[in-house]
């Protein structure tokens, strides 16, 4: 068999930082006034094309290339495919959201892509320096599109603090993976994972888990570590919100599974119990929190927590089935986030002059397809039949169920009933009409093209996610059966077999 060339592992990381070099080029060329908008239809196009070279690598043998650091197996490919669909969602929300003449318009949409390179890259790096080089790319383009909206004073300040408080969450990352590699010699995932349990200095490995775990809990928005994220979401433009809360967590809570599954199997029973907690309290907190808020984003904000809870409930099913569910858990999730900001969106305007839960009042009756479309989305997020969230609780419940963690699974199922408390307040008050005719009417949103095949896309992931979830999850299992699974607990390291985990081999 003809080995595969590498740069195949990487084509759709390279699709588009060439998409987003070539967006800055255009962007260039282009005298001072006119209207960058057509650049945003080609980072789509970008977009796409990576989309389509994502699926295509399920041809290609799962191996690793560039001497190891990178991989491609069926669980990179889903993640690829979800992140290019969410990245295609968010700039298509972009297109008719964005001012025509909004500054920078042209870096807007680079950031997004350039971003996106990160993300991909996180998902099938299977080296840790690569890692973390993949995360520095993915969060200062976040960063940056967090302060997009300079003349007001919360864009500035949402940028700062997710700046701040990204780079100690990145400083424990990096000083995690600088304790692995003193303990075992290597960077390397699978390398690294083979020594570990022969290193004779455990605690160096302990304090290495427990620091990589608090960066990438920073990174997914779970509780404790979640401080930066009512602040952030309020403080960024919705449109990158709806980017930034769903693409960034997905290629984390990939990485997660890596780290866990591959790095750590032999630590579950330290791991296992922790993210049981974090579980827990995610949803707790969050849940609590959403319920006191009358601000949406930060509302959604304190929602994304919990969703981040209900989604590490599914690492207390140890296996394929924990796996699978964490997978499509995160796709549900991303389908029903990125069209509720859509929706959002639309409704308060790019300088969102109607951010509270009230300034909603009689939505169903003002635009009755973007109200229908925002109480679905509701719907969805609590968790009722026939949507995505309906299956995506069920699944990571059931393999916390299979796991063991029953009283995990009906602290999640208790906060599934207090979420529906502020969900349906939500989708109550844009179903109610105004008390009196002489009441100020807000304006009546106008969908374009691009955010209608924005929202027809969300509404057709999740209708599908809800209705026929065996394709997506078919696609789950055979991502977890390229993880490694984790083995018995090892009581004495010193007798540890030398193998316990191999590489996959290089075609």
């Amino acid at each position: 068999m003809n080995p595969v060339p590498d740069i195949y592992r990487i084509l759709p990381e390279v699709i588009l930082s060439v998409t987003g070099v070539l967006v800055m080029l255009i962007d260039a060329t282009l005298p001072f006034g006119v209207a960058r908008r057509s650049l945003g239809w080609v980072a789509a196009l970008g977009v796409t094309v990576a989309y389509f070279a994502s699926v295509w690598q399920l041809s290609l043998p799962q191996g690793t290339g560039f001497y190891g650091t990178v991989e491609t197996s069926a669980f990179t490919v889903f993640f690829h495919v979800l992140i290019c669909g969410i990245v295609l969602a968010s700039l298509l929300i972009t297109l008719d959201t964005l001012p025509a003449d909004s500054h920078h318009q042209g870096e807007f949409y680079a950031l997004i892509v350039f971003g996106s390179v990160g993300m991909c890259l996180l998902t099938s790096a299977v080296e840790l320096l690569v890692v973390f080089i993949a995360l520095e790319i993915s969060s200062i383009a976040t960063y940056v599109l967090a302060g997009y909206r300079k003349d007001t004073g919360r864009g500035p300040e949402a940028a700062i603090k997710y700046f701040l408080l990204g780079s100690f969450a990145t400083g424990f990352l990096l000083y995690g993976i600088a304790l692995i590699f003193g303990a075992t010699g290597t960077t390397q995932v699978y390398e690294a994972a083979r020594l570990i349990a022969l290193a004779p200095e455990r605690g160096i490995v302990i304090a290495g888990l427990g620091l990589m775990l608090i960066g990438i809990l920073f990174k997914v928005s779970a509780a404790p570590f979640h401080i930066w994220t009512p602040d952030v979401y309020e403080g960024s433009p919705t449109p990158a919100v709806a980017l930034m809360s769903t693409a960034p967590k997905a290629a984390a809570f990939a990485l997660l599974l890596r780290v866990v599954y591959e790095l750590f199997p032999g630590l579950h029973t330290l791991w296992h119990p922790v993210l049981w907690v974090v579980a827990a309290l995610s949803m707790t907190v969050g849940n609590l929190a959403a319920l006191r808020q009358q601000n949406v984003k930060r509302m959604l904000a304190y929602s994304s927590i919990a969703h981040a809870g209900y989604l590490l409930a599914a690492f207390a099913g140890l296996g394929t089935n924990g796996i699978a569910a964490t997978a499509f858990y995160t796709a549900a999730y991303a389908a029903m986030n990125v069209g509720i900001f859509a929706v959002i969106t639309l409704v308060s305007g790019y300088e969102e002059a109607h951010p509270m839960v009230d300034d909603y009042r009689g939505l169903i009756y003002r635009a009755p397809l973007l109200g229908s479309l925002l109480i679905f989305f509701l719907i969805s997020l609590i968790g009722i039949p026939f949507t995505g969230g309906f299956f995506g609780k069920f699944y990571s419940f059931s393999a916390a169920v299979d796991g063991g963690a029953v009283v995990l699974a009906i602290i999640g199922l208790l906060n599934s009933g207090l979420a529906a408390a502020y969900y349906l307040r939500f989708a109550l008050t844009a179903a109610k009409r105004f008390e009196t005719p002489t009441e100020p009417t807000p304006r009546t949103p106008e969908i374009g093209i691009a955010v209608g095949a924005a929202l027809l896309l969300s509404v057709a992931a999740t209708l599908c996610l809800g209705i026929v979830p065996n394709e997506v999850l078919r696609a789950a299992e055979s991502a977890a059966h390229t993880l490694q699974l984790p083995p018995a607990p090892v009581l004495n390291p010193e007798a540890a077999p030398a193998a316990s985990i191999a590489p996959p081999q290089q075609p």
